[in-house]
């Protein structure tokens, strides 16, 4: 069950076009992840002081009774926050991952998860290992050849 009052502030197809004067001050469509993979750092982080500023704006709109317009683009400026924070942070990952590749220890965080027992499971070398007696006694206790006759 959808209520017709909640899915038009969901969906832009139901929106109010916004005037040639809101839309020269704010960018209109969200902001895709996909181009923002594609900027720098520097690019990333001027976008998302861009959105901080529209969205402080947009909540003080709200505090002074705003139009319905105005209000259902808070929602969208703080998704596109999310993204342009998810992209910096996953850019940031793999730039770590690239550093630490082929060293012997790894962060915590850029190690992988799996579980708590197989991290603690015995590696295969520590699996194959063998103890000085245990190789002692193989050498001089093989295991015994029988012949069965047919």
């Amino acid at each position: 069950f959808i209520d017709n009052n909640t899915s038009a502030s969901r969906y832009s197809e139901h929106r109010p076009q916004q005037s040639t004067k809101e839309s020269a001050i704010m960018p209109s469509t969200k902001v895709k992840a996909y181009e923002l993979r594609t900027k720098n750092k520097a690019d990333l982080t001027s976008q998302l002081k861009e959105l901080k500023d529209e969205l402080s704006k947009l909540k003080v709109q709200k505090v002074v009774g705003g139009s319905a317009a105005k209000l259902t683009r808070i929602n969208v400026v703080r998704k596109s926050i999310a993204r342009v924070l998810t992209v910096n942070n996953a850019k940031a990952r793999e730039n770590l991952r690239e550093f630490y590749k082929g060293k012997k220890y790894l962060p915590l965080d850029l190690r992988y998860k799996k579980t708590r027992a197989i991290r603690r499971r015995l590696t295969p070398h520590e699996r194959k290992a063998k103890t000085l007696s245990q190789r002692k006694k193989e050498i001089h206790f093989p295991q015994r050849k029988y012949a069965i006759k047919a």
